[in-house]
């Protein structure tokens, strides 16, 4: 599952979802949650679940509605025997939300004579105040495969604006950023940064995705098709940056005993071939 960019789409809006789904974004996301209303669940959650069966394009996603919803176990019954590649959950409030999506997974996968653990997990897991209290995913069931970064349900959450004039980040929105970063670290879990939410400024889109990069986040969200390829060229490492990751690469390969290597003066270690590999994998 490829996971630089992630592009949603409303689930009851056939131009925007046909205009997603002919797009070169990595993934597709069909919204159940908040891109529908109330009054339209039930309609997008048909749509999509027709939509779904023996599509061409592998790579689509369903965000269902939070577990704690009336909508989430229709949504889950709808969708599973079209086989997304992935099912998305918001308002995640910490492992025991994942454990439960796991089990009604397993018990749909069953059901729709799927192999059970084909469906992967993501999560979106800063969207309350209150989600930041469980951000601990370690040893969380093997289909969970990233965390997603939500700033702007957390900020109305707070009652303040998610970013000021300049694009910075208020500071609780800032701290759970960071605190995501080494949660996913800590569960050895890709992180996928939140949407940027006007694609009238693509500039500032560009900077936000540099940022991210910078910062150790696989991935972002879009919510409009222009915003793919500035999210591509900024988590697609540089020529230098491949460069130093293959000579590394092949520094080990050459001495595979070796815990630390003498690369052109400079000392490299396991951490950096870690880092290389990440560089690469990142490149395909």
């Amino acid at each position: 599952m490829r996971l630089r960019n992630l592009l949603f789409a409303p689930g009851d809006s056939v131009r925007k979802r046909d205009k997603a789904l002919a797009s070169a974004a990595d993934a597709v996301v069909l919204d159940l949650e908040d891109s529908v209303g109330p009054d339209s669940k039930d309609a997008a959650r048909e749509q999509v679940a027709a939509l779904l069966p023996g599509r061409a394009r592998r790579e689509v996603l369903v965000r269902v509605n939070a577990r704690a919803t009336p909508w989430y176990l229709r949504d889950l019954a709808a969708v599973m025997p079209g086989a997304p590649l992935a099912v998305m959950l918001p308002k995640c409030t910490g492992m025991a939300d994942i454990l439960a999506l796991d089990h009604h997974l397993e018990a749909l996968e069953t059901a729709a004579g799927l192999e059970v653990g084909q469906t992967g997990i993501l999560a979106l897991v800063t969207e309350t105040a209150a989600s930041l209290h469980g951000l601990d995913y370690r040893g969380a069931p093997p289909r969970l495969k990233a965390l997603c970064f939500g700033a702007e349900d957390l900020s109305s959450d707070l009652g303040v604006a998610a970013r000021d004039a300049a694009g910075r980040y208020a500071a609780p929105v800032r701290q759970a950023r960071a605190a995501l970063l080494l949660a996913a670290g800590a569960a050895g879990l890709p992180a996928l940064d939140t949407p940027f939410p006007d694609p009238r400024q693509p500039e500032a889109l560009v900077r936000e995705a540099a940022e991210a990069a910078r910062d150790g986040f696989a991935g972002k969200l879009c919510i409009h098709p222009d915003q793919i390829m500035p999210v591509v060229r900024a988590f697609t490492p540089d020529a230098a940056r491949l460069d130093w990751a293959r000579r590394v690469e092949a520094a080990f390969a050459a001495r595979p005993d070796a815990g630390v290597i003498s690369l052109e003066g400079q000392m490299v270690e396991g951490l950096h071939l870690r880092l290389a590999r990440r560089i690469l994998d990142a490149a395909q």
